[in-house]
């Protein structure tokens, strides 16, 4: 009798640590199974989540579907359940451990933007207000408080801000981001202006800022950013207006079509540079790193002149008969 009753308990014993292993083996399996999205999803797991909330809110978002077996996870791999509040990208073709081991790692997703040189304060405005899981801060105020709201102390905000890519996660608002760029470029000019040649006619760094900008809307070459910087230097210094169109354009706000008349060139405003000497009141875009470089270390040159030569770069000149016959090729090449 004893015997029989030894054996019952072995078997016992034996079919209860087959049924552990076989439920631990499904645990395990329910944790490489790939998820069922097709497509990136953003899970969003608020502060004081727990597991079992977890896995309901990747079921509800289609990452994964139920089981049994997923309860169970923490008996086993008690650390992936060690979640931590923030936003994840769950990507397609990752398993339940993959996006358990990025939600337990608190390494938010970081979303991109690339706010881009050339462009003006209001082409950013419309590309923050558009930006995924970025909170829109701006809307309805005036540039002179949106400057106040990331401490800078000027009244326009043109210029004053770096185009950079930026990083940033779910929550972040539109005016941290500005924040970060005028501070970028706070320092990248402070530190332009310190090593800057000495000879040149800017008085300030927010000249700098202003020809920078310039240059910006002139060139998008890199090699050429200091030669177009030392162009108009060298009017500068012999008193000669700048005549850069980019300026025209900027002048004239609304009212620009796409085309620059003879008319145009003509009519005064604070930023027509055919019209006025020396700088604009302002910056006329956000400036690269680049062009802010070139502004305070031209190249030495004594060229007076600059026109597109219809290959994507441009033709510069020391005299306004070479200038015009440069001009006139470029025509040519146009009409080609």
């Amino acid at each position: 009798m004893l015997k029989k009753l030894v054996i019952a308990v072995v078997v016992l014993g034996v079919i209860a640590a087959g049924a552990v292993g076989w439920s631990y083996q499904q645990v395990k399996a329910s944790l490489e199974q790939p998820v069922i999205n097709n497509q990136e999803v953003f899970i969003t797991v608020k502060s004081g989540t727990s597991f079992r909330g977890l896995l309901n809110q990747l079921a509800d978002a289609e990452v994964i579907t139920p089981s049994q077996w997923m309860r169970w996870i923490g008996r086993i791999e008690p650390q992936l359940t060690q979640i931590k509040a923030g936003t994840y990208q769950v990507l397609p073709a990752q398993s339940l451990r993959d996006a358990l081991t990025v939600i337990t790692s608190g390494k938010e997703h970081q979303f991109v933007i690339t706010l881009v040189e050339g462009d003006r304060l209001v082409d950013w405005l419309v590309q923050l207000s558009q930006a995924p899981a970025l909170e829109y801060k701006t809307a309805g105020m005036s540039e002179a408080e949106i400057a106040k709201a990331i401490g800078a102390d000027v009244e326009k905000l043109e210029g004053y801000l770096l185009p950079e890519t930026y990083h940033y996660t779910k929550g972040t608002t539109d005016i941290e981001l500005l924040t970060r760029a005028y501070r970028k470029m706070t320092a990248l000019l402070a530190e332009a202006w310190q090593a800057r040649d000495s000879k040149i006619p800017l008085k300030s760094p927010y000249d700098a800022l202003i020809m920078a900008s310039i240059i910006e809307k002139e060139t998008a070459i890199d090699s050429e950013r200091t030669l177009v910087s030392s162009v108009f230097m060298n009017r500068l210094v012999k008193g000669m207006r700048l005549q850069t169109d980019p300026t025209v354009i900027y002048g004239m706000g609304d009212k620009y079509d796409g085309n620059i008349r003879r008319k145009d060139l003509r009519t005064p405003t604070p930023y027509n540079t055919y019209t006025i000497f020396g700088l604009p009141p302002t910056p006329i875009a956000m400036p690269s790193k680049a062009s802010v470089l070139a502004a305070v270390n031209p190249e030495i040159s004594t060229y007076l002149y600059f026109v597109a030569d219809g290959k994507g770069g441009h033709k510069f000149s020391k005299s306004l008969t070479e200038h015009n016959r440069a001009v006139r090729a470029y025509l040519k090449t146009l009409r080609n």
